[in-house]
């Protein structure tokens, strides 16, 4: 905003300067040998003087009705020095012999001053427009736009209760919406979050809980065949059974953390509809063109015929850029490439990238959770991508599956036709 009001600042001193510029010209094209029109109505006057002679000869007074400056002519009629008094502007000619004043006034002219009027009130309803369209955007733009700056700041401090609003002119419509819309979700998300860390931990304490109880009995069992409190070799078999029993209880607990410890904790949900595959697509391609194109990698995008299908729309664009994050990530850089095909009534979205340095073997496993393969060196990730990729597609009622062909690697999602 500083940097705007420096700029309107600016803007205000040019257009004075300006203005001031403009009248000094005019003012200095006025006085300018080029700028006399008095001169103009002198000379026209002299040439019906000279050819018409003076009209006081004959009786008759001399017409200046068509002349702005000059106010009055004079003929020199030995007078003397009165003939040179006269009052204000005058030029003396000599016609026929005789010497003539013409009295003039640049005041009286009214052409220079519309002239000048004109331009003035031209520069100043610019000046007005300009300032004026500079104002309303600080106004109803920068300003509004400035006390939203601070909210990603406050949201990635963990401050989800005050609500973005809206100015009346509704210029961030979309953008306050979207970020509401975030706000609203890291809310719910946070509340999920609590909420499961809650349940699991109220698991873990009950699942400890209950261990303890076969594995105090282990412990007295193995205490006593320690100190070979049973002779009999049936009471022996006996506790060994019990033994078993409760391993088999303790087992049966810890898979029962590891199934509480694999729940899905990501949010799978999907709005389920239809929509338009190059709606899909347009949005997708013209970034990645972008982005690609900036580290020279060739991004290839094969023709495809419109069709709608169904899904969440907000979900497949999701599935999408997670393919196209990971062609970029793992390939070699060289191309990757985007085509669609149909089969079974269904539209196949293919992204392959070059380089492919997966393990074949390895390939049944990519779309586990947490799992990595060995190309993976020092590049950072979760191993979750293609995992959320499969089950957002299976909860659209598509599916996605991976090949290697050659140094290729091939990651497609079906997409249900409506």
């Amino acid at each position: 905003m500083k940097r705007f009001d420096r700029m309107l600042f600016w803007v205000v001193f040019w257009i004075v300067v300006l203005i001031l510029g403009t009248n000094i010209f005019l003012t200095a094209a006025g006085r300018s040998g080029n700028g006399r029109p008095y001169r103009v109505e002198i000379e026209r006057l002299a040439r019906e003087i000279e050819q018409n002679g003076f009209p006081e000869a004959f009786g008759e007074e001399f017409d200046l009705s068509g002349c702005e400056y000059v106010t009055a002519v004079v003929k020199e009629s030995g007078g003397g020095a009165a003939f040179f008094a006269g009052n204000g502007e005058y030029a003396l000619r000599e016609i026929a012999g005789e010497l003539y004043r013409f009295d003039y006034s640049t005041d009286k002219g009214q052409g220079g001053s519309r002239q000048r009027v004109a331009v003035n009130a031209a520069l100043f309803g610019m000046a007005c427009l300009v300032l004026g369209v500079l104002w309303y955007i600080r106004q109803e733009i920068l300003l509004p736009f400035e006390h939203m700056t601070a909210v990603p700041y406050e949201l990635a401090r963990g401050n989800l209760t005050i609500p973005v609003r809206e100015g009346k002119h509704r210029f961030f419509g979309k953008f306050v919406w979207g970020i509401n819309l975030l706000r609203e979700h890291m809310e719910q998300q946070r509340q999920r979050e609590l909420a499961l860390q809650k349940e699991k931990k109220t698991l873990l304490l009950s699942l400890s809980h209950d261990i303890k109880t076969p594995l105090s009995a282990i412990k007295l069992y193995a205490k006593a065949l320690s100190k070979d409190l049973y002779a009999e070799p049936e009471r022996k078999r006996r506790i060994a059974e019990s033994i078993d029993e409760k391993a088999d209880e303790i087992e049966g607990f810890v898979s029962e953390i590891i199934r509480a410890s694999h729940e899905d904790f990501l949010s799978f949900e999907v709005n389920m509809g239809e929509f338009y595959l190059s709606e899909l697509l347009k949005e997708l391609t013209e970034y990645y063109r972008e982005k690609l194109g900036l580290v020279k990698t060739e991004f290839l995008t094969g023709t495809y015929p419109d069709c709608l299908l169904r899904g969440d729309r907000d979900r497949a664009a999701e599935v999408l850029q997670n393919l196209m994050e990971n062609a970029v990530k793992y390939g070699d850089g060289r191309q990757i490439r985007l085509t669609v095909s149909e089969e079974d009534g269904c539209k196949l979205v293919t992204v392959a990238n070059t380089g492919c340095t997966l393990p074949e073997a390895e390939l049944p496993h990519i779309f586990e959770s947490f799992w990595r393969g060995s190309n993976v060196g020092s590049r950072t990730g979760s191993g979750l991508g293609l995992f959320i990729c499969r089950q957002l597609m299976r909860n659209m009622g598509g599916e996605v599956f991976a090949e290697i062909n050659g140094d290729e690697m091939w990651v497609t999602a079906v997409f249900g036709e409506a």
